[in-house]
């Protein structure tokens, strides 16, 4: 990324996550370590490498469903509902977890990405 697109998009990130809320009205709402109960969530919450993941790969979901159109935000949440249940079938192996969070961030900049080198400003 260029200097100028790093700037665009940390204004677009720092404009967006002032109207980010908790829970996310596209359907995906950030781990809540409070109430983890299934094996992966709580290796998530025990581990702060795989907390900084889950936060990052949170954030990314907000902005990019914040910023495309509905029918892309549809295929968005549609790979974030099966991130999800990859994610939960790696259970308490922190490499594939780590791994299937790799996956989903690699995919989640490229959304970003691509709509800092187009636009919507």
């Amino acid at each position: 990324m260029t200097r100028l697109m790093l700037i665009l998009v940390a204004g677009v990130i720092g404009f967006i996550a002032g109207f980010i809320a908790p829970a996310n009205a596209a359907g995906y709402a950030p781990l809540d370590c409070g109430k983890a109960s299934s094996p992966s969530d709580k290796t998530i919450c025990a581990n702060y490498d795989l907390g900084q993941f889950e936060a990052r790969t949170a954030t990314l979901f907000e902005i990019a469903t914040s910023l495309v159109a509905m029918g892309q935000r549809g295929d968005i949440q549609d790979a974030q509902r099966t991130f999800i249940s990859q994610r939960d079938a790696c259970r308490n192996d922190i490499s594939c977890i780590r791994n299937v969070y790799g996956t989903r961030i690699k995919q989640l900049e490229a959304v970003v990405s691509g709509i800092a080198s187009r636009g919507p400003f």
